[in-house]
């Protein structure tokens, strides 16, 4: 595969962020990236350094929601911040997953993320992490904020999340019913001993982009 780089600068004065930090990543595989330059995140009480090499996918957001919060926008330091604090902190004990999300937030409301949009970002990732090993520590003293959010949020989202997801489904199947006899004919071409000019790719359905 040959790798890619993006690179977007970012002013974020005031903020907790490095002077100058900007978003300067690699191209992994088609859902994940590395940091090439390092940048770093004062908080309440401490500063966290982003190494270069650091993993991340940007904002964890399943496909059915992407046409709401897309993977990468204002929020895409913070939400790579996040994915170095949990992978890094909090899988291994030195942070709690709740501080983990907390600083998140406060990281996209100083990237002037609107109030609503970094609230239900939060509220998905505190969903999330009930399914980490630790990750249900001090869940219960934020919960009231999670159900509130959630209970704002399915009515604008669920419905054409549900419909988004119907579609992508339709589409797979569309996609391997042609994908069949493609498969076939280039089987019986390789049994016959034809050379096949044109490689047959197969459908995927990804949750993710």
């Amino acid at each position: 595969m040959t790798s890619t780089a993006k690179k977007r600068s970012l002013t974020v004065p005031g903020s907790g962020f490095s002077p100058g930090a900007k978003v300067v990543v690699e191209e992994v595989d088609d859902q994940n990236w590395k940091v090439r330059e390092p940048f770093s995140y004062t908080g309440a009480r401490e500063t966290f350094s982003v190494p270069v090499g650091t993993d991340t996918d940007f904002a964890s957001i399943p496909r059915v929601f992407v046409w709401f919060l897309p993977r990468y926008g204002r929020y895409t330091l913070a939400a790579i911040l996040h994915d170095y604090l949990w992978r890094q902190l909090a899988s291994t004990g030195a942070m709690e997953y709740i501080d983990a999300d907390g600083t998140f937030r406060r990281a996209m409301r100083e990237l002037n993320v609107p109030f609503l949009k970094r609230w239900i970002m939060w509220a998905g990732v505190r969903w999330a992490a009930l399914v980490k090993a630790g990750g249900r520590r001090g869940w219960w003293r934020e919960a009231w904020r999670v159900l509130l959010v959630t209970i704002i949020a399915l009515p604008i989202v669920l419905p054409p999340a549900v419909v988004v997801a119907a579609a992508l489904a339709v589409f797979y199947l569309l996609e391997a019913v042609l994908w069949a006899p493609l498969k076939l004919a280039d089987t019986v071409k390789r049994a016959l001993g034809r050379p096949t000019p044109k490689q047959v790719n197969p459908p995927t359905f990804e949750w993710r982009l």
